[in-house]
């Protein structure tokens, strides 16, 4: 099976091309540029300089958040438009699930951070620890959380943790003072979200029947959009302004 992989979570585009168990080509920018200005030609560039015809691609898979609201959108408005070009199914990935594939078979605590502002970040927690058949064990499905409330959850439970993801910058300090277990910080080269990993935990998604059309591909943000928080404020506002007219 030959998979195309779409990561536009955050800052970080990345886009690669993984058959079976062999990754083709990965092409990966972490830079201020936005996605819309960079995802499509790096597959290109990526199908161009493997000699892949896009008409061979099997499956797309994209990962659909938690993230950044207008990266979450062009990735999957990107994915989306190649399924049903191509007549292919696509899968929906959990972006902090693939930011874990990172450190595939890493036996202690793995999490994965997101600067989410405000002092939260989206998280969730793995592990592969005690795992024989190569399936990652989700102790904490990704969410939303204060900083320290994470923090709280993994001193809970007592095992070594190693943190990856870009919220490590914004968090560190809070995490340094007030981790009680051994904990450490992954290298860069697996602590950012890399396409690669959508790919293969997007197969394995796949091989358990969790493909879908690609119109029913949507982002999952977590929280309401910026314009769906103004709403909500601007009929709390109206709503007040009428009960009290009552």
């Amino acid at each position: 099976m030959r998979v195309l992989a779409i990561e536009s979570s955050s800052i970080t585009a990345s886009v690669a091309i993984v058959m079976d168990d062999m990754l083709t080509a990965e092409y990966t920018i972490n830079h201020k540029k936005t996605h819309s200005q960079t995802l499509l030609p790096m597959i290109a560039q990526i199908c161009k300089i493997t000699e892949t015809p896009m008409d061979s691609i099997d499956l797309i898979a994209v990962s659909n958040g938690p993230g950044s609201f207008t990266g979450l959108r062009i990735g999957c408005a990107t994915g989306k438009g190649l399924g049903l070009a191509l007549d292919i199914p696509v899968v929906s990935v959990p972006t902090l699930e693939a930011m874990a594939y990172n450190l595939y078979g890493y036996g202690k605590i793995i999490c994965p951070i997101m600067d989410a502002k405000r002092s939260h970040v989206y998280t969730g927690i793995y592990t592969w620890q005690d795992r024989i058949d190569k399936k990652m064990d989700i102790l904490l499905n990704q969410c939303l959380l204060p900083i320290e409330e994470l923090i709280d959850k993994l001193n809970e439970l007592n095992k070594e943790v190693v943190f990856i993801g870009d919220g490590v910058t914004t968090s560190k300090s809070i995490i340094e003072m007030n981790m009680k277990v051994k904990y450490s910080f992954a290298p860069a080269h697996m602590s950012s979200q890399r396409a690669a990993s959508v790919a293969v935990l997007g197969m394995a998604l796949y091989e358990d029947g969790k493909s879908i059309n690609a119109r029913e591909l949507l982002p999952e943000y977590l929280r309401p959009t910026q314009a769906e928080r103004e709403l909500e404020y601007k009929m709390t506002i109206a709503n007040n302004g009428m009960n009290k007219i009552k």
